[in-house]
């Protein structure tokens, strides 16, 4: 059963690039207006492009959700222009090159907590009021594969800040659901978006040709959004088929060397 969007309104925020961007877009194709947020505005005018040529509407909103202030605005302007906040997708996120313990540094660990953990926070407290009094809501966040499965690759902040995230998905479903707000956290293994562009060695051309797409998580976005009201899709796994997270090769520095 397809719940049509037709009528909702749709916060995504990191939607002017990645996963984010191809969430906002299908979304708007189901029918939601969407309000796309972060922190470039060229970026999300690019969002909003593409989601008037499928036809659909959007509107851009600037903010850093790392920015606590800054998302409570966001949020209370978005409430105030449409009265409602149907459906909210976390889709901001980042890493940095030096992620591992013998290179970390205590700011880069504050600035991906802060982006991936707290950012998804504030815009969850933004929302809830609103979506409790209405006793309907749905909030998705992207999580990772590496919240679902350990992993070298992701290093110390991005594992430990997308592992919260997830915790912090079933605390929703475990408080809210009797309020009828959902939540679900998408774990997608690897797909091509500007993030990895942030790795120690970004992945070849050849084996980015074999990963997931961002419109590919994008789909999955729309599925969970028209479930129907009664449905809770509290976690779901999306990878490619040929998972080098299982499989290694290319570049993958899946453990250091033995110095």
């Amino acid at each position: 059963m397809i719940e049509p969007l037709n009528g909702k309104i749709a916060w995504v925020t990191g939607g002017g690039s990645g996963i984010g961007q191809a969430s906002a877009v299908e979304l708007a194709r189901g029918g939601a207006t969407v309000v796309v947020s972060g922190r470039r505005a060229d970026a999300l005018s690019e969002t909003a492009a593409l989601i008037k040529q499928a036809g659909g509407k959007g509107e851009a909103e600037a903010v850093d959700t790392a920015d606590k202030q800054a998302v409570e605005r966001a949020g209370a302007a978005i409430l105030a222009r449409h009265g409602r906040i149907d459906i909210l997708v976390n889709c901001a996120g980042t890493n940095v090159p030096k992620r591992f313990f013998k290179n970390l540094a205590a700011a880069d660990w504050d600035r991906v907590v802060g982006v991936n953990l707290n950012g998804a926070l504030y815009c969850t407290l933004a929302v809830l009021p609103s979506m409790r009094s209405r006793r309907d809501g749905l909030v998705i966040h992207v999580v990772s594969y590496f919240a679902r499965y350990q992993s070298y690759l992701g290093g110390a902040a991005y594992n430990a800040s997308k592992q919260a995230l997830c915790a912090l998905v079933h605390q929703i479903n475990i408080e809210e659901g009797m309020h009828g707000i959902r939540g679900c956290a998408i774990h997608p293994g690897e797909t091509v978006t500007p993030l990895q562009k942030a790795r120690p060695k970004p992945p070849s051309p050849e084996d980015q040709a074999k990963m997931l797409k961002m419109e590919d998580l994008g789909r999955v976005v729309r599925f969970i959004a028209e479930s129907p009201a009664h449905v809770c899709v509290n976690e779901i796994v999306v990878t490619p088929t040929w998972n080098r997270l299982i499989l290694g090769g290319g570049e993958m520095l899946l453990a250091p060397k033995i110095e």
